[in-house]
């Protein structure tokens, strides 16, 4: 069974990654677990209470948030509802990112799956705080979703990679499930100016093609200019459903969080984004 956590803020983009998540895994057995994060709501509107107020604050508050969730999943079970799939909800006494990771330790999940906000939200980019500190701290795939994007199964999936890091098999038997359900083509990007692999990448790369049997797998490189748009242009060459990319210290996702190629990417991707782990679960 896989293990889905979907976090919401009842918001429309929450309730989008829902609906999306019941759409990606219809025909298998899944649980859905929908976590609210409320300890800001808290302590942000009752800052000045007293400790025996807060913690009456804190009950109320958790009483409001498990009814609403409880509303959600109504909203969400269709008729009939789908056999194969489980819902529970969780209202969390903590910050959205640790509230995550520590859910995704404690229930072993499989993949987190959020909303994003679109380039009409009061932010410049698509990939709202919440969303890139949850990319770069919670130790499990996260996949997130653009407002708006219509469900469609992935046929195409693109993978950038410098081939530099160790993969994880877990992270890498997700994404070759995930894309031989659907007969996808994966494409493995290398953007660079070199034609040679070092040992080390190619090995890596050996490892890939060893452990995604199960979608077509297809490797190619392109010289280096702007990351994004190098990213952008394949998207729209390969008409590709999802992208996906890993994160690890000192990796190509890495160096791009923290330079305006995220920027560029979350203000005009329109698919989906997969962020794989490379940390210790």
């Amino acid at each position: 069974m896989k293990t889905i956590l979907i976090p919401t803020d009842f918001s429309k983009n929450a309730l989008h990654a829902l609906q999306y998540a019941q759409e990606l895994y219809k025909c298998e057995r899944s649980c859905f677990f929908v976590l609210h994060a409320f300890a800001e709501e808290v302590y942000g509107e009752y800052n000045t209470a007293n400790k025996d107020g807060i913690d009456q604050i804190k009950e109320e508050k958790k009483q409001v948030v498990e009814r609403k969730l409880d509303e959600l999943i109504d909203s969400v079970i269709g008729e009939p509802p789908n056999p194969l799939h489980n819902f529970e909800t969780v209202a969390c006494f903590d910050n959205l990112v640790d509230g995550v990771n520590d859910f995704v330790d404690e229930m072993n999940i499989d993949l987190v799956i959020m909303g994003t906000k679109g380039e009409t939200s009061d932010h410049k980019t698509t990939f709202g705080s919440y969303t890139i500190e949850i990319f770069k701290y919670v130790k499990c795939p996260v996949l997130a979703v653009p407002e708006g994007f219509e469900y469609k199964q992935p046929k195409a999936i693109l993978f950038p990679t410098d081939y530099l890091l160790p993969y994880k098999r877990r992270e890498l038997k997700l994404l070759g499930d995930l894309a031989g359900k659907f007969k996808s083509k994966v494409h493995c990007l290398y953007i660079t100016d070199f034609d040679e692999l070092s040992p080390r990448q190619a090995d890596n790369k050996l490892f890939l093609e060893e452990t995604l049997t199960k979608p077509y797998l297809y490797f190619e490189t392109a010289p280096i200019k702007n990351k994004a748009e190098v990213i952008l242009e394949k998207i729209a060459e390969k008409e590709a459903g999802m992208l996906v990319m890993m994160n690890s210290r000192h990796s190509f996702f890495e160096d791009m969080l923290y330079r305006s190629t995220v920027d560029l990417l979350g203000l005009k991707i329109k698919i989906p984004f997969m962020v794989m782990q490379n940390l210790k679960r």
